[in-house]
């Protein structure tokens, strides 16, 4: 599934569930999600926290089939920023 697409995913979401902060997907080569002032797109910037993994695992993620501690305890996932942004995530997950 390409970036834009989960992106666009995403932004269906946020219509009915609020997101405070910013947090980045970063894919590497794949590209990078924001999210970020009730919105989500494929533009770069700053924000408050970034987690790092690959486009596989942010499909399984945002579908729920990836546990972010074990993720993150297992290398699948790297976090960097303010962690209270990731954990406000998981109102969107699943």
């Amino acid at each position: 599934m390409a970036l834009d697409q989960i992106a666009a995913d995403i932004r269906k979401v946020l219509e009915t569930k609020a997101f405070s902060g910013s947090l980045k997907f970063d894919c590497g080569a794949a590209g990078l999600i924001v999210l970020a002032d009730g919105t989500a797109n494929t533009e770069d910037r700053p924000t408050d926290c970034t987690l790092a993994l690959s486009e596989e695992n942010l499909v399984k993620l945002l579908k729920g089939k990836l546990n972010p501690m074990t993720a993150l305890a297992t290398g699948k996932l790297k976090l960097s920023g303010n962690p209270m942004v990731a954990m406000s995530l998981a109102k969107l997950i699943g």
